[in-house]
């Protein structure tokens, strides 16, 4: 970053699995270029690319690689000659993830299924050479570890439009509480975030948004650090939980009741009617949350103008347009 540059003004920055970006580096020598990652969301956010197997040392091409063993502690492998590449993948792992502190990542894009990267169901083999979905990827096993509150995915489940939109939200979420973080660790720009997400949290967990609630009203009461160091676990294990479409319908009936007011009776009804398809599958969440925004222009209601649960990431995602 230069001297200048602020952390709102730095685009979104992602750890991603180089092979995802096109990059020529697996073990046949090919990649798994993911178009919507490189030129959808890719058009928001700036990549690190990172490749354990060619990182680490190992020649393109190479030999596959297996992981063995115990699925808590397994060893890496080539599987053919089974030549043991543990302790060669866990220095450098241990090592390239303190040096990704230094790169402000807001998440991390995995290549599901493989023994270095994959984050879940990676194929570990038993003594008998049969194999069991249970593993996850040495490097980012310690990753995870590493950065506990990051939000992760792999190419393969984003393919699942609900873990799309959660991953995206979040990692804008994040983006928008290292700005927050900018402006000094005291109350103002606490409660201005925390504000200004409400409904958002709510679509997630009830009891989240509660507590939440309740750190920020007693915030004087906390020192900065561990007030700070609190917010962030709550709003990481908030936004874990996925939304459904009962949530939402619960935060879409919340937000009605701001235009008890304003709405006509065939508004209100309109309202109530839409939110009900969508809730029943019939519409998408973009169809009650438009008809929300437009109510908001009309009307002018400045709480809900300021909610992000109105516009969480670019409309251009289209990620409402599918959940």
């Amino acid at each position: 970053m230069s001297g200048t540059e602020t952390v709102a003004e730095r685009r979104i920055r992602l750890g991603i699995s180089s092979c995802l970006l096109g990059e020529q580096v697996r073990w046949d020598g090919g990649h798994k270029h993911d178009r919507y990652l490189t030129d959808t969301l890719g058009k928001y956010v700036d990549y690190v690319p990172v490749c354990p197997e060619v990182e680490c040392g190992l020649p393109i091409p190479r030999e596959p690689l297996r992981l063995v063993g115990d699925p808590e502690s397994p060893r890496l492998v080539t599987s053919r000659t089974g030549i043991d590449k543990t302790e060669q993948m866990l220095t450098w792992a241990r090592k390239r993830v303190v040096e990704l502190e230094q790169e402000d990542l807001c998440g991390f894009i995995f290549k599901s299924r493989s023994p270095s990267s994959g984050m879940e169901r990676v194929k570990i083999y038993d003594g008998k050479g049969m194999p069991r979905k249970k593993g996850v990827g040495m490097f980012a096993r310690i990753f995870m570890q590493h950065f506990p509150l990051l939000p992760v995915e792999d190419e393969g489940r984003l393919h699942d439009m609900n873990l799309r939109e959660n991953f995206v939200e979040r990692v804008f979420t994040l983006r928008r509480w290292r700005e927050t973080l900018g402006r000094g660790k005291w109350g103002g720009p606490l409660v201005d975030f925390h504000t200004r997400h409400k409904l958002l949290i709510l679509s997630h967990s009830v009891e989240h948004h509660r507590d939440m609630g309740r750190l920020v009203a007693h915030s004087k009461e906390h020192l900065p650090a561990e007030l700070y160091g609190r917010y962030e676990w709550l709003l990481t294990e908030a936004l874990r939980r996925k939304t459904t479409p009962r949530k939402h319908a619960n935060v879409l009936h919340h937000i009605l009741g701001y235009f008890k007011k304003q709405l006509s009776g065939d508004e209100k009804q309109e309202m109530l009617e839409i939110i009900e398809e969508y809730r029943q599958g019939y519409v998408p969440l973009i169809v009650p949350i438009a008809l929300v925004n437009h109510y908001v222009r009309k009307y002018g209601q400045p709480y809900l103008r300021e909610q992000y649960y109105l516009h969480p990431h670019p409309v251009e995602l289209q990620l409402r347009n599918h959940v």
